[in-house]
C-alpha cells in the first residue's frame, strides 16, 4: 500500500485527479468504481475541468456505482447513483450506456447483487476503485465487521453511519436504515485502488486503516494488504 500525503485541499485534488487520469491514459476503456461522499467530490471536479480542456478521453470508460440506500430509486435527490451522475459521470460525458447501476429500488435486491457483480465480471473486473473512508473503517458500505470475502449484499446500517448521512436525509430519524453495497470481494478484487481521506474528523479510524491490525472490525484495513493500493489524504487527516 503506497500513502501519499499533501498539504490541502487543493493539492488533494490535483494528486487524486493524476491519479484517476493515469488510469484512463492507460486504459481508455478502463471500468472505475466511482464513490460519492464530499472528499473525493473535488477530485472530480477536477477531472472535469481536464476533460473539458480536451485532457481526458472519457467516451469509452465505464463507471460502476459503489452503494445505494434501499428502497431508493434513482430520480430521488437522496440517491446515490444521481450524485454519481451529477458529480461525476455528466461532467466527464460519460454514455449512458456505460454505467453499471447497483438499483436500491430492485424488487429482489439479491438478484440485483448478483446481476451486478455478473455485469462487472463482464467487464473484466475493476480496474480503479475510488472509495472514501467511512466513520467506522467501511468501504462503500462493508460495515464492521465484513471479512475480506463478504459480498455484494444488502446490509444493516451501523449507527456511525446513519449520523454520517443524516445531513443528507433531513435527520438521522429519515435515514433508511439499509443499503446495497458492493462487496468487499469486488473492491479488493480491483487492479488499483484509491482511497481519498480528508479532514481531521478522519484521523482516528484513518491511523486505524494504516496502522492497527488487519481486522474486519476495520474493513478498510484489508488495503493493508494491497501493493495496488494508493491512500491519498490530506494532513488534517494525518494529523500532521
Amino acid at each position: 500500500m503506497q500513502l501519499i500525503v499533501v498539504d490541502e485541499e487543493t493539492a488533494l485534488d490535483q494528486a487524486g485527479a493524476d491519479e484517476v487520469a493515469a488510469v484512463i491514459a492507460a486504459r481508455p476503456n478502463a471500468t472505475l468504481l466511482v464513490a460519492t461522499g464530499t472528499s473525493p467530490m473535488g477530485l472530480y471536479a477536477e477531472l472535469a475541468r481536464r476533460h473539458q480542456r480536451g485532457e481526458i478521453e472519457t467516451s469509452r470508460l465505464h463507471v460502476v456505482q459503489l452503494d445505494e440506500y434501499v428502497g431508493v430509486g434513482e430520480d430521488d435527490r437522496r440517491s446515490l447513483y444521481g450524485w454519481m451522475r451529477r458529480s461525476f459521470v455528466a461532467p466527464l460525458g460519460v454514455p449512458e450506456r456505460n454505467i453499471i447501476r447497483l438499483p436500491g429500488d430492485a424488487p429482489d435486491p439479491a438478484a440485483a447483487c448478483r446481476a451486478y457483480d455478473a455485469a462487472i465480471a463482464r467487464l473484466g473486473g475493476i480496474d480503479l476503485a475510488i472509495l472514501g473512508l467511512g466513520p467506522n473503517g467501511h468501504l462503500g458500505f462493508n460495515e464492521p465487521p465484513s471479512a475480506a470475502d463478504a459480498p455484494t449484499r444488502a446490509v444493516t446500517l451501523t449507527p456511525e453511519s446513519v449520523a454520517s448521512n443524516a445531513p443528507y436525509w433531513g435527520g438521522a430519524d429519515h435515514v433508511t436504515r439499509q443499503a446495497l453495497t458492493a462487496g468487499m470481494t469486488v473492491l479488493l478484487a480491483a487492479r488499483r485502488t484509491l482511497l481519498v481521506v480528508a479532514g481531521a474528523h478522519k484521523r482516528e479510524i484513518l491511523h486505524r486503516t494504516l496502522h492497527g491490525p488487519v481486522t474486519p472490525d476495520v474493513p478498510a484495513s484489508f488495503l493493508q494488504q494491497l501493493p495496488s493500493a494508493t491512500v491519498l489524504a490530506d494532513r488534517a487527516a494525518m494529523g500532521g
